[in-house]
C-alpha cells in the first residue's frame, strides 16, 4: 500500500472487546461517525472473506448521506482485517495486544476529492470515538 494514510489509537480493553465492538453491527451506530452531527445507519458486516461492510453514513439533518461499502479480502481473528472499498481503495485495520491495551492502526488509499489532512482527522476522529465508546461500555 504506497502513499497510504494510517491512523491509530490505544484502546484499554480485552482484545475480544475491542473486536466484538469494531464488527458486530449493534456497536457500529454507536461510534462510526467522525462528528456529533452525523450518525451511522443500517449496519450490516458479513465478516467473511468476499463478505462486506455496509454502513449509511448520514448528516442528523438529513442534508447529506452516503453508503460506505467495503468488501473484506482477509481476517484474522482478533489481529487483521483487510478489504477493499467500492471504489478500489484498499484499507488495512491491526489490532496488536500491548501492555497499554489494543492498539488499532488503520491504514487506507487516499480518495482525491479531500485534502490527505482533511482525510486523516476524519477517519482520526472516527477512531476516537470507537476508542470512547469501547472504554465507555
Amino acid at each position: 500500500m504506497e502513499n497510504t494514510i494510517t491512523v491509530q489509537t490505544t484502546v484499554t480493553a480485552p482484545i475480544e472487546k475491542v473486536w466484538e465492538c469494531w464488527n458486530e453491527p449493534k456497536h457500529l451506530t454507536k461510534w462510526v461517525f467522525a462528528s456529533d452531527d452525523w450518525e451511522a445507519l443500517s449496519p450490516e458486516n458479513d465478516l467473511r472473506i468476499g463478505g462486506k461492510l455496509k454502513i449509511t453514513m448520514s448528516a442528523k439533518d438529513k442534508s447529506q448521506s452516503f453508503d460506505f461499502i467495503l468488501t473484506y479480502t482477509e481476517i484474522k481473528e482478533n489481529e487483521l482485517l483487510e478489504s477493499v472499498m467500492d471504489d478500489g481503495r484498499k484499507v488495512k485495520v491491526e489490532f496488536k495486544e500491548t501492555a497499554e491495551g489494543v492498539k488499532v492502526i488503520e491504514t487506507f488509499d487516499p480518495e482525491s476529492e479531500n485534502s490527505e489532512e482533511v482525510q486523516r482527522s476524519g477517519w482520526q476522529a472516527i477512531l476516537d470515538n470507537f476508542k470512547k465508546y469501547v472504554e465507555n461500555n
